[in-house]
């Protein structure tokens, strides 16, 4: 690909994000809290969620599918779960919590754990992805700093990467790069698509 093919392609990345994230942030309150939980309901009816043992989830920011409840009840049915922080220099940790509380704001004022020792990614059954955009053949748009990209890839192969969205965050195509990771399935309010 030539200097400026690379260019524009980076910029058309930055445009598309811009715009879904615009989408995104025109939802209503009472509209995320009400789609967070069909989405959560329709992850935790999932066969790969109710089989796993450790579960990565994220936590969820601004309007981003709302994960905490998910979270307490994950760990309330003995679920061992970790939650990603951002490590200058290196990517991502997941780290084990035992609950919400042990988290505090951290990198881009997102809730985190304290420490620096994470688990093996290897020990990891199911990974629950945010992002920003998503199409029907399981292609994610991240938030551009690549930090999920950096970590998907050093889960076992059968690990279930689950992204969870909004309807209006599912596209038929996006732009794909190599080292860009596809998701399994992507859970909305109205579908899973696998």
């Amino acid at each position: 690909m030539s200097v400026i093919a690379e260019k524009d392609a980076r910029n058309y990345k930055k445009e598309l994000r811009r715009i879904f994230l615009k989408t995104r942030s025109e939802l209503a309150a009472e509209d995320i809290i009400e789609k967070s939980a069909k989405i959560m309901s329709r992850l935790f009816s999932l066969s790969e969620f109710r089989g796993a043992k450790t579960i990565m989830f994220y936590v969820d920011a601004g309007n981003e599918v709302k994960t905490r409840d998910g979270l307490t009840k994950a760990l309330s049915e003995g679920k061992r779960v970790v939650v990603p922080k951002v490590k200058k220099g290196y990517g991502l940790l997941a780290i084990e919590i035992k609950s919400l509380d042990e988290l505090s704001p951290g990198t881009f004022g997102i809730l985190e754990p304290a420490g620096e020792k994470g688990i093996s990614p290897e020990e990891i059954d199911l990974v629950v992805v945010p992002g920003v955009a998503f199409d029907k053949r399981g292609n994610r748009m991240g938030y551009g700093a690549g930090y999920y990209d950096s970590f998907l890839p050093k889960l076992r192969p059968e690990v279930k990467k689950v992204a969870v969205a909004f309807e209006i965050q599912v596209t038929d195509s996006l732009p794909a790069e190599e080292h860009d990771v596809k998701m399994d399935l992507i859970i909305t309010e109205n579908t899973i698509y696998n």
